[in-house]
C-alpha cells in the first residue's frame, strides 16, 4: 500500500528544500555555540582572578593554569567555529570542557538522565560532538580551503600519472 499523493508530493517538497538550504543548518549551529564560546572566553580572559578563584572553590587542580586554558579554548575554538576553520578540531576540546563543568560545577545537581539532557552544557556537547562528527558544512573555511587543497595537479597529455613521458 503506497502513501498518500499529497503525503508523497509533502515528502517531494520538503527534499528540494533540503537540497537548497542543507548549509543552513550547520553554519547556524557553528556561528551560534561559536559566539557564545567566542564571549564567555574572552569574558574569563578578562577576569581571570575570579576563574581562577571559583576553580579554586571547585578543587579543580591547578586553578590558575586551568582557568587560562579554559579561557583560551572557548576564546578561540569560538572564534575558530564562527568562520569554520578547523571545525572538527575545535569541537573536541570544547565538548570535553563541557564534560568537566558537568563533573566539576554540576555533578551534585544530578538526580537522572532527565536533568543531565536538561544541562545547557550537555546541549553543547551534543552540538560539538555533531560538528566534530559531520564537519562545518559548505559556508565554512574548511570547507573553501579543503577544495582549494584537493584542487587535482595537472597532467600533461604525453606524461602518465607517475610522471614519466610516455
Amino acid at each position: 500500500m503506497s502513501a498518500p499523493a499529497s503525503i508523497v508530493r509533502l515528502r517531494d517538497r520538503l527534499l528540494v528544500i533540503e537540497q537548497k538550504l542543507g548549509w543552513f543548518p550547520p553554519l547556524l549551529a557553528r556561528v551560534s555555540v561559536g559566539l557564545v564560546f567566542l564571549q564567555t572566553g574572552w569574558g574569563k580572559l578578562q577576569d581571570l582572578d575570579k576563574v581562577t578563584s571559583f576553580f579554586a572553590e571547585l578543587h579543580i587542580p591547578a586553578p590558575a593554569f586551568q582557568a587560562r586554558l579554559v579561557a583560551g579554548t572557548e576564546f578561540i575554538g569560538g572564534a575558530l567555529l564562527i568562520v569554520g576553520l578547523l571545525s572538527r578540531l575545535a569541537a573536541l576540546p570544547l565538548a570535553f570542557s563541557m564534560v568537566v563543568a558537568i563533573l566539576t560545577a554540576k555533578r551534585d545537581s544530578i538526580d537522572g538522565l532527565g536533568t543531565l539532557f536538561g544541562f545547557e552544557e550537555f546541549t553543547y556537547i551534543v552540538v560539538f560532538l555533531w560538528i566534530a562528527i559531520s564537519g562545518p558544512g559548505l559556508v565554512s573555511l574548511d570547507r573553501a580551503l579543503g577544495s582549494w587543497f584537493r584542487r587535482p595537479k595537472k597532467i600533461g597529455p604525453v606524461q602518465s600519472l607517475a610522471g614519466k613521458a610516455a
